[in-house]
């Protein structure tokens, strides 16, 4: 498509209100796509595409242009590198003067050597990744740089996928079934608009995360917790797995994200669960020992979901990681306990770091708050190897 001002100076802003005010990229993206309703869907999806390109190769474009960018002209060249870096022809513009192709694969080339360079990652990330991942690295890393696929998960609750799969044909969008209630899509639309999904047929969920749900093993009549709910992906694929029976508390912290849990489950159909905000500690206590089942799903690095969130490898530092991995632990040793003897937990993180994963695992058994767990099933799910988000999953079982 043709290259307008209009095009660089939205992405501009975005890229400046990321870098240096921390906005979210997803949140300033969208924010930035709503401010002109006079835009296409052509021109919508340039913008986010060319965005969220450059966030993910940030350090690297940075490198080729000397310096990071303080000034709007700065901003304005590193736009350049990438544009011509990816085959788009500049116009003969002041802001991209001295810019040379050939000059620049040259640059890329040599910088290429360097693998914190060339997949754009600080460089503390890249020793802690070959750290924690030896071999696997360097495939791992280069894998999260790629764009993620769009996976749906049919609600089984008021469809299934051959219903789901006709209603988005007949709106142009073509899926392809995998395994379990997963379609994938074949060509990026905007699913939120369709029939399908105002009538509660599908949530958007990668694959990696629909596992977490069914390894928990649920049952229709049981009490099961998502301690960790979030705005409830999870929740929902856990409603649609206990057939809408029995009961399904979801917790967070957090209450907003609980109400739009609320928004979601009214359009899935979800009749069987109640969210509720942990505002104290005593939430967790009242529950001890009367769950079925309990999902932590906790909070992490998110270096599984790169793909998704670029950013993030920008606002993660090692000291951020320590936190996390802190409460993750005290997350297992005090939610382990709302589970029953005989009845099951599901940890996971959507992290490829094995000190937020099985490392977890193996301080919680033999410390107090383990006594009597047994681990069921553990599974590392790799961009590279598997196709899809970096994910970690893993069912203990309470015997006493």
């Amino acid at each position: 498509m043709k290259l307008y001002a209009a095009h660089l100076h939205a992405i501009a802003e975005a890229l400046q209100n990321i870098f240096r005010e921390g906005a979210y990229a997803d949140r300033e993206i969208a924010r930035i796509l709503k401010a002109d309703k006079r835009r296409g869907s052509n021109d919508r999806a340039f913008i986010a595409e060319h965005t969220y390109a450059i966030v993910r190769y940030y350090r690297l474009y940075a490198h080729l242009a000397g310096a990071e960018p303080q000034t709007k002209a700065e901003w304005w060249r590193l736009m350049g590198i990438h544009l011509l870096l990816n085959g788009i022809d500049l116009p003969d513009w002041r802001e991209f003067k001295d810019l040379d192709r050939s000059t620049l694969q040259s640059a890329l080339e040599e910088a290429r050597t360097d693998r914190a360079l060339r997949e754009s990652i600080p460089d503390w990330l890249d020793v802690l990744g070959e750290e924690q991942l030896g071999a696997e690295w360097t495939a791992t890393i280069a894998a999260l740089n790629e764009q993620a696929p769009v996976v749906l998960r049919v609600n089984r609750l008021q469809a299934d996928a051959a219903a789901v799969t006709e209603s988005l044909a007949q709106e142009g969008i073509v899926v392809e079934p995998l395994a379990g209630d997963a379609l994938l899509v074949t060509e990026r639309k905007n699913l939120f608009r369709t029939k399908a999904f105002q009538r509660g047929l599908f949530e958007v969920q990668d694959y990696s995360s629909q596992q977490a749900a069914p390894a928990l093993e649920v049952e229709p009549g049981q009490l099961v917790v998502d301690a960790c709910a979030g705005a409830g992906g999870k929740s929902l694929h856990l409603a649609a797995l206990m057939e809408n029976k029995g009961r399904l508390l979801s917790l967070d912290i957090h209450g907003w994200k609980l109400e739009e849990l609320k928004r979601r489950a009214r359009r899935n159909g979800v009749t069987n669960l109640e969210a509720r905000p942990i505002t104290s500690t005593k939430i967790i206590k009242r529950l001890t020992g009367k769950a079925d089942r309990v999902l932590l799903d906790v909070p992490c690095s998110g270096l599984g979901v790169l793909r998704r969130n670029p950013d993030a490898k920008w606002k993660l530092s090692p000291e951020s990681i320590e936190r996390v991995v802190q409460e993750q632990q005290e997350i297992l040793t005090n939610y382990s306990r709302m589970v029953k003897p005989g009845g099951k937990l599901v940890y996971a993180t959507c992290s490829v770091l094995p000190r937020e994963n099985g490392d977890q695992l193996r301080a919680f058994l033999p410390s107090p708050a383990g006594e009597g767990w047994e681990v069921e099933e553990e599974r590392s799910l790799l961009p590279q190897r598997d196709g899809y988000d970096g994910f970690f999953i893993s069912r203990l079982s309470r015997t006493r």
